[in-house]
């Protein structure tokens, strides 16, 4: 895995030194993406500099230095990422004729772009990635991100500059660089948690979308930009969703067994030392259990622990390594521990980032970098395979309340707000055995007042928006802002002829997935220059999961069916039939507690009107129910919180 950074300055006013030197401050930025090794390329007539940064995986040697010039020196590349079937395309090539100078897979990438062209390239890559390519002949520059979001591409155009870079903090120390905050996304963050493709946090700074290449031409010192998606999602939604299910169970089972196997395998090839994340809940201990059956020794394994029980599967994970002979290390973090890690987060993640599970997915990424450089993880399993509580759950209550007349929903979700959260978790702990068969179900409380919320909405678009927001109202939050158009918000995205829960888990996969989850993970193994690998999101595996039928993904009031079948192959089904927990920390509690002093730093009225991008008097208000407990906004204030720290950092 890699860093890269570069820019193109359309004045041509630049020397080959000055064009070195500031490709070479921008990609500083990046020695935690790639501590190995640096190289930059520049072209003084073209007024272009590209830099990289490299986190050696694959033919460690200076063979895989770049940036790579093609054999014919019309391409130009750097490079972040792998790709998996590399050692296939490399036969086919040779096959063509070319003649290999390393064993990387960088030359592969290049090779075959040279040979096939950039379009058909593409069809053929299995793997995660993120590129610059410069084409000499004609004057252009490419930008391409992979088909599910896994590596990260940022661009901007100031004026007759061209920047582009794996991470915001590149751009910071280019002095074409306009330092703008764009209040738009900050109501974006209000409502996800995250700043959804293609906004940043800047202004005029974007992120390359998933399965999409940035074609901008250069000539006549004019800038011209063209997107082009090579890979959409929604296709095999719209076609395998539909038409060309797989009823059969046991063909189905086979089908999704072998392609993760097989994903898992490509996934295992490194020249380093590579290990797996094992949180002991489905999808990470499918992927361990696939590992391990493929290795002839014990693979490595890594659990983070926390003393709180509603947060802690450290138990489940030992007992799951145990049961399949894993090298497993474990490591309970305190309280301090995990608080020590956010002064870091504001330039761990360069733009303001609220998902608070990204205290330990840092924490495991730290512990599995002493040992390893590759790590395996379960992520995308939830979204492709039904996992998430609001494909079941969440959707089962608001379908039963649909069926009531509006007046009794209203009255019902009034009953349900009357009483606090913090309430109704004490009214579980204590009685809520007596009534359901479901463990250590977390902040019961905080379920409750988001299905009154639900419970009051007639359609399953607002009904999905809803729980996927945590702020409805940014644009009073906010100030001077307008929330733009995403994803979850745009109707148009949803797939007719499919159920609702599945354009739920459609949705989710193509923008809570890149933007939140593969985000959190790319920044966070990064910083401690591991690379993380997702087997779930080999994009064959991706089409496949269409053809599953939704019986087969939620059945019995259960999530991922299909992917318990399977791992029952492997391990018995007691060590994994319980309630999801999810990956966090118990932030509400530590806003009032351990968090508090920092917190009130952060929001504190004055400060904020001094700032001048938040509404002084609702986030005192909401701070206020927050402590007193009448409320529980923890995650609402966490990012305002995140937003305040990155801003005093930044």
């Amino acid at each position: 895995m890699c860093g890269l950074a570069g820019f193109i300055d359309n004045n041509r006013s630049r020397s080959s030194e000055s064009l070195e030197a500031l490709s070479h401050k921008m990609c500083s930025t990046l020695i935690n993406r790639g501590p190995d090794d640096f190289g930059s390329w520049v072209d003084e007539k073209s007024g272009i500099a590209m830099s990289h940064r490299r986190l050696a995986i694959q033919d460690t040697t200076l063979a895989g230095h770049q940036p790579m010039v093609s054999k014919s020196g019309r391409y130009i590349i750097v490079y972040n990422g792998e790709i998996y079937n590399y050692k296939t395309l490399r036969e086919e090539l040779k096959k063509a004729g070319y003649v290999f100078r390393s064993q990387s897979d960088t030359e592969v990438l290049l090779a075959a772009i040279e040979i096939w062209g950039l379009s058909a390239a593409l069809d053929k890559f299995v793997g995660m990635f993120a590129f610059a390519l410069w084409d000499k002949n004609n004057h252009r520059l490419y930008l391409v991100r992979d088909r599910l979001g896994e590596k990260p591409l940022y661009y901007g155009i100031f004026g007759n500059v061209i920047l582009f870079g794996s991470e915001l903090k590149a751009f910071e120390v280019h002095d074409s660089f306009v330092k703008s905050i764009n209040r738009d996304a900050i109501s974006l963050l209000l409502r996800y948690n995250y700043i959804p493709a293609p906004y940043s946090i800047y202004d005029k700074i974007y992120k390359i979308k998933p399965g999409t290449f940035l074609e901008i031409k250069v000539e006549n010192h004019k800038i011209s930009t063209t997107e082009h998606t090579y890979w959409a999602y929604k296709n095999f939604v719209m076609s395998e969703g539909i038409d060309n299910k797989i009823y059969n169970y046991k063909e189905a089972k086979l089908s999704i067994k072998d392609a993760l196997t097989e994903s898992i395998r490509s996934q295992m090839i490194a020249d380093v030392p590579l290990g797996a994340f094992l949180s002991g809940g489905i999808d990470s201990s499918l992927i361990v259990s696939i590992m391990q059956s493929l290795s002839p020794d014990p693979i490595k394994t890594y659990t983070i622990g926390f003393d709180h029980s509603e947060y802690n599967e450290a138990n489940d994970a030992k007992s799951i390594a145990n049961y399949l002979g894993t090298d497993h290390t474990e490591l309970y973090v305190t309280a301090s521990q995990a608080l020590n890690v956010i002064p870091k987060i504001p330039n761990i993640f360069d733009e303001p980032f609220a998902d608070s599970s990204q205290i330990p997915t840092y924490l495991i990424s730290k512990l599995a970098s002493s040992n390893v450089t590759v790590s395996l993880s379960g992520d995308g399993g939830d979204e492709l395979f039904g996992g998430y509580n609001r494909y079941y759950k969440g959707y089962s209550a608001w379908k039963n309340f649909s069926r009531m007349p509006y007046p009794i929903n209203y009255i019902f979700s009034e009953i349900i707000c009357s009483i606090n959260p913090d309430k109704w978790n004490f009214l579980y702990n204590h009685f809520g055995k007596y009534i359901s068969d479901e463990k250590n179900y977390k902040n019961i409380g905080d379920k409750l007042y988001k299905m009154a919320d639900i419970i009051k909405i007639n359609n399953p678009q607002d009904m999905y928006l809803t729980l996927v927001s945590f702020w409805n109202n940014t644009e009073q939050i906010v100030l001077n802002s307008s929330e733009p158009m995403s994803t979850p918000r745009d109707y148009d995205n949803w797939v007719e002829n499919l159920d609702d829960r599945e354009n739920m888990m459609f949705l989710d996969t193509i923008s809570y997935l890149p933007d939140d989850i593969l985000t959190k993970v790319d920044r966070s193994s990064m910083a401690v220059s591991l690379e993380s690998r997702t087997p779930f999101l080999n994009h064959s595996l991706v089409e496949l999961s269409q053809r599953i039928p939704i019986e087969l993904k939620i059945k019995d009031g259960k999530g991922k069916w299909i992917l318990r079948n399977i791992l029952n192959d492997f391990i018995p089904a007691n060590f994994i039939d319980k309630p999801k927990t999810g990956f966090g920390i118990p932030i509400a509690e530590w806003l009032r507690g351990p968090l508090k002093e920092w917190a009130e730093a952060l929001i504190d009225s004055s400060r904020l009107k001094h700032d001048g991008y938040f509404n002084a008097e609702l986030v005192t208000n909401m701070w206020d129910k927050h402590l007193n407990k009448s409320r529980n906004y923890g995650h609402h204030l966490w990012s305002i919180l995140m937003f305040q720290a990155w801003l005093e950092k930044k």
